[in-house]
């Protein structure tokens, strides 16, 4: 994968959906491992714009990780999450670990878990809620902190092994 490559996209072959404005995370997994994900909030884009983004960032720009190179492409599996805008929680106890992915806010920190890595990870809300904080640099508990706020948002996944398409 080169950055400099971009690709023309006929927008007559893409589906309604395709189209839409949506927010999208692209996660690479290789050989079971992650490889990188990275997502895009912009609910203005249209959704085949985001996921392009996403995954050419996921690929190259993920700081965890070194840049995919060109033989390891072929070994990526490709997850899509389509995002719906996040709503604020004014009560913790209304995060649903598995269902809801979660954003926290405080000052100048902002961290986002998708709902899948509940599930993934065998977490339940209290961990969820820790580990979203510790990513946005706070200290595991800062949910509990009336000056720390929580959203949450629903979305859909979609897999190259589940052969599901937007």
């Amino acid at each position: 994968m080169c950055p400099e490559t971009d690709f023309a996209v006929d927008a007559s072959t893409l589906t309604a959906a395709m189209l839409k404005p949506a927010a999208a995370f692209v996660t690479l997994h290789e050989r079971g491992e992650l490889r990188g994900c990275i997502g895009l909030m912009r609910f203005e884009v249209p959704l085949w714009l985001n996921v392009r983004d996403a995954a050419r960032a996921a690929a190259l720009e993920d700081p965890r990780f070194m840049p995919v190179s060109r033989p390891e492409v072929q070994e990526l599996d490709i997850e899509v999450s389509v995002l719906e805008p996040p709503v604020e929680l004014g009560d913790a106890a209304g995060f649903e670990a598995g269902r809801h992915g979660i954003v926290v806010e405080r000052g100048m920190r902002r961290a986002l878990l998708l709902p899948q890595v509940a599930s993934e990870m065998g977490w339940g809300a209290e961990q969820m809620l820790d580990a979203v904080c510790r990513k946005a640099g706070l200290e595991g508990d800062a949910w509990r902190d009336k000056r720390t706020r929580l959203f949450v948002f629903d979305s859909r996944c979609f897999g190259e092994d589940a052969g599901s398409v937007v």
